[in-house]
């Protein structure tokens, strides 16, 4: 399939296509003897297992550090990711964790020095 029923399948746009490609989320296409783009079912898989971990919260460069194993789960959708402690997982909560932390060390001070009403 072309590059826009491609991205209508996997629910999303011909340019996120494109992106993926260019960071290494998602291998070159075969071309058409026109060099337009064809995608399979696989690839539309995979995109959505790239979107769903973007929407997660993971950012494409952490899985790009990864590209080489989101077909795992392609390939099986339930798969955990688990927590080796050195892992992308691993790092991103890490970073949540710290950003909550610094938000609720400001919403602590902005509540502190805020006029309240009886």
């Amino acid at each position: 399939m072309r590059i826009g029923d491609a991205a209508a399948a996997a629910g999303t746009t011909p340019r996120a296509l494109r992106f993926y490609e260019e960071r290494g989320l998602l291998p070159p296409p075969r071309r058409t003897a026109t060099g337009q783009r064809e995608y399979g079912p696989d690839e539309v898989a995979r995109v959505r297992v790239i979107r769903e971990l973007l929407a997660l919260g993971l950012t494409v460069e952490d899985l790009r550090s990864v590209a080489d194993r989101i077909g795992l789960l392609v390939d099986n959708p339930r798969r955990q990711c688990g927590h080796s402690g050195s892992g992308v997982v691993d790092r991103r909560l890490a970073a949540l964790d710290a950003e909550i932390d610094r938000l609720t060390r400001i919403r602590t001070r902005l509540e502190l020095r805020t006029y309240k009403q009886p």
